[in-house]
């Protein structure tokens, strides 16, 4: 099949590439194993993810994205290399055109760095989009509309809010909190309460077992499974959804008040237009329970979770993709 066009949502958590007419055709997590001794790549994706907390000292599990932007130049271009084949097959003579999103505060010397990675990993061309803009689009907000609306996407490395109008952002927030340090914040709560070590693994299935943004009468309850850190002896302990609010609380805020100073720098008939509207929610971290309900009693504002918030940013570059020489004037490349 002569694959052209793809679209890659490349994130720190997850890489979704999407593909005109075959829909999300890989979604595996930015991890990749790699053999200390030779520095060679052992692993990439859901093979490396099984390795995390448990590979000898000459494996090590690597993350090369940290927080939306590229950490390890070499290893992004491996991993991108090894989408791009998945997604083309290893016989293809044609190289693609390549959308790839990228967090909404990326410099410009990170931007370079994804196209000239993306180049050195096999695509002809790389164009790069703001993840604000392809999560409103995959969303399905108008956003050439004059109206104004207002998107968060929650993600694994970063939150980014922002209002987005006439085909433009209009004003935004990035916050490097997402995800990541929810799952960080589920570990150091249970460690400090309860002298247990857990994994980041363990941390990640209890936020999306549990994980909830408020606290609520109804508790969901869930037993792990850590090194008590007293005995250094394995040890069983069942915590709630109520204690994973409280461990969670002050990222919340975070975020919150980076959505407040959106609002603060938007001109007041966008403000009347989200009002009118409310917030939409997408990335992995909007499926966080009672998310939406935190937002609007924080905020006032009434917030909903986007259909499939995980597919959002990767449905928006399908969608660039499809209309690629209307948005290459427009949104493409756009500082």
């Amino acid at each position: 099949m002569f694959t052209r066009k793809i679209g890659i949502d490349l994130g720190t958590t997850n890489t979704i590439v999407f593909v005109p007419g075959r829909g999300f055709i890989i979604n595996e997590p930015t991890i990749v194993a790699l053999s200390v001794p030779d520095n060679t790549v052992l692993a990439i994706g859901k093979e490396a993810k099984e390795m995390v907390g448990r590979t000898p000292a000459d494996i090590i599990p690597y993350k090369p994205l940290r927080e939306g932007v590229i950490a390890d130049y070499y290893i992004t271009k491996a991993m991108l290399k090894y989408f791009i084949n998945k997604a083309c097959g290893s016989f293809n003579v044609f190289k693609p055109d390549v959308v790839i999103s990228v967090p909404a505060g990326v410099t410009q010397t990170e931007r370079r760095a994804v196209v000239n990675a993306a180049k050195e990993a096999g695509a002809r061309e790389a164009h790069i989009v703001r993840e604000p803009i392809l999560a409103a689009l995959g969303a399905g907000i108008p956003i050439n509309s004059s109206s104004g609306n207002m998107i968060i996407n929650v993600g694994g490395g970063t939150t980014e809010a922002a209002v987005v109008a006439l085909g433009g952002i209009v004003s935004w927030a990035s916050l490097r909190v997402a995800g990541n340090k929810f799952d960080q914040a589920i570990m150091d709560y249970i460690k400090k309460k309860y002298g247990l070590s857990i994994g980041e693994q363990t941390a990640e299935t209890v936020k999306i077992e549990i994980g909830s943004a408020l606290q609520t009468r109804q508790k969901l309850e869930f037993q792990i499974k850590g090194r008590n850190l007293a005995s250094g002896l394995p040890k069983n302990l069942t915590i709630n959804s109520n204690e994973v609010a409280e461990a969670l609380n002050p990222y919340l805020l975070d975020i919150a008040s980076a959505i407040q100073s959106v609002f603060n720098e938007t001109p007041p008939e966008l403000v009347a237009d989200i009002m009118g509207k409310g917030i939409i929610v997408s990335g992995g971290g909007a499926q966080l329970r009672h998310l939406p309900d935190f937002f609007k009693r924080m905020l006032g504002v009434n917030t909903y979770v986007a259909e499939e918030p995980l597919f959002c940013v990767a449905k928006g570059a399908g969608l660039i993709l499809t209309h690629l020489d209307t948005y290459k004037r427009t949104l493409l490349n756009k500082r």
